[in-house]
């Protein structure tokens, strides 16, 4: 997100809960002000970047700011959706805290969707002491079928010094405390190959209609202007929700987000048709869209010298770690808000919370330890991991984009909006080949199929959520 001073746009995205208009008020000026935050923090992204990821950030020793028993003896084990660098830097963290503690930890690798992965284990009488869920949908549905456990006083204690009120209530059912947000992700963000911008002579959109005349600059220079990970249907979701929150505002998002309004709504109309408008131009999207996978799509626009398959991609910050390591990020790698199709820009969040499955003190002991800034700080040095921790230290990030991108973060305190895929039951918003993830494929595949991808988006949400 690269902006100079003069160019700030004001970036509402208040609390999720439904707010007073007073609230509603302190909520548009907060946003106003973290948004001036999050574009002054991406602004001159070149210059003192230390690289991508890796090892290159900090290398302190870590802090030691965690009280954790002894757990000599003591076996868990912990699940996750994440692999490649993802899971070893993950590993990282839980060797530190089998080295505190003096128990083992085995990383347990899940397949998507998780929460029918954690229900074969449980119907097996073998869960895994913790899950990562990526779904607050998910925590709701494990919560409600008896599997999760509440976290205990230590967790308590470290997420009530360490996050916002925000972060620790996304991680709540029925006033409980159920997850820890040990991972989170800016997921406004369009990543652009700089040399293919200079080339065009393109200059990063504010909006909408410049995101348009860019791509058409980029594809008038002769290369492709968008890649999409389509794939993976949660990428088509990001692009979805960008548009409707910028376009329909946070009110109406809350309310598609727990379908209170129908997915035959206008607002859903009107971002279908605003998507189409990329999608829907074969000659702005690299070919193969609906084969090529999340990392696939970020690699694309960063090889290939200044002919690559496409020249940007809408993704979150995770994306840095497949930015190849010969592109620099902030001087060859670099990346803007998602332009503003309303009157504000939006600001989508996600995450990855630790629940309890298998209460015991060495559950609990993993959970406080994730709930920590130590742990969240060992990933943060290793690149393409963002925290909510507030207490984790900003030059813990291992470049200068990322160190601003996590300042953004903890900035914006309560002002942001998680991901409405990830807020819907998973059936409907976190399954592969099904539900919103499959009838936006198809949409990618046919755009001009406003009203019947809306049609069966509200069948399929109907059935999801009962109703």
């Amino acid at each position: 997100m690269r902006m100079t001073s003069s160019t700030i746009r004001t970036r509402w995205s208040p609390k999720r809960d439904k707010a007073t208009p007073h609230h509603r008020r302190a909520a548009k000026a907060a946003a106003a002000v973290a948004a001036g935050a999050l574009a002054l923090s991406l602004t001159a992204c070149g210059g003192d970047d230390d690289g991508n990821s890796g090892t290159q950030g900090n290398t302190e020793e870590t802090a030691n700011n965690v009280t954790l028993p002894k757990l000599d003896g003591t076996s868990l084990e912990i699940a996750a959706v994440w692999t490649g660098a993802e899971q070893a830097n993950f590993k990282k963290v839980l060797a530190e805290f089998e080295k505190r503690t003096g128990a083992k930890v085995t990383f347990v690798p899940a397949q998507d969707p998780i929460i029918n992965f954690i229900g074969s284990k449980v119907a097996g009488g073998q869960p895994p002491d913790i899950a990562m869920l990526p779904q607050p949908g998910a925590i709701k549905q494990a919560v409600d079928r008896g599997w999760a456990k509440p976290l205990g006083a230590d967790a308590l204690k470290e997420l009530g010094e360490n996050y916002s009120q925000g972060w620790q209530d996304i991680g709540k059912v029925g006033g409980k405390q159920y997850g820890v947000y040990y991972k989170a992700a800016n997921k406004s963000l369009i990543w652009y190959n700089n040399q293919v911008f200079e080339n065009a002579g393109a200059s990063e959109p504010e909006t909408w209609p410049d995101l348009l005349k860019t791509a058409q600059t980029v594809y008038d220079s002769g290369v492709t202007p968008f890649s999409v990970g389509g794939a993976e249907g949660w990428t088509l979701t990001d692009w979805f929700e960008n548009v409707y929150l910028s376009q329909a505002g946070p009110e109406k998002y809350d309310q598609l987000a727990k379908h209170e309004i129908k997915w035959t709504d206008p607002s859903v109309k009107d971002a279908l048709t605003t998507l189409a408008q990329v999608w829907g131009k074969s000659d702005y999207v690299a070919t193969g869209a609906l084969q090529t996978d999340f990392p696939a799509s970020v690699t694309q626009v960063f090889t290939g010298g200044d002919q690559p398959k496409a020249a940007m991609v809408a993704a979150g910050d995770f994306a840095q770690v497949n930015i190849p390591t010969t592109m620099k990020v902030g001087t060859d790698a670099k990346v803007f808000p998602f332009p503003a199709v309303g009157d504000n820009g939006p600001v989508v969040s996600g995450g990855d919370a630790a629940v309890i499955l298998q209460d015991s003190k060495g559950a609990q002991a993993l959970a406080t330890w994730l709930a920590s800034p130590d742990a969240a700080q060992i990933q943060a040095k290793l690149g393409g991991y963002l925290s909510p921790n507030k207490n984790v230290p900003n030059s813990a990030y291992p470049n200068a984009v990322q160190q601003r991108i996590a300042k953004a973060l903890i900035d914006a305190g309560d002002d942001f909006r998680f991901d409405m895929s990830d807020q819907a039951p998973q059936a409907f918003g976190g399954t592969p080949g099904k539900g919103e993830w499959k009838i936006l494929q198809d949409f990618l595949k046919n755009p001009k199929d406003v009203a019947g991808t809306q049609a069966k988006l509200e069948t399929e949400a109907a059935a999801a959520y009962g109703g």
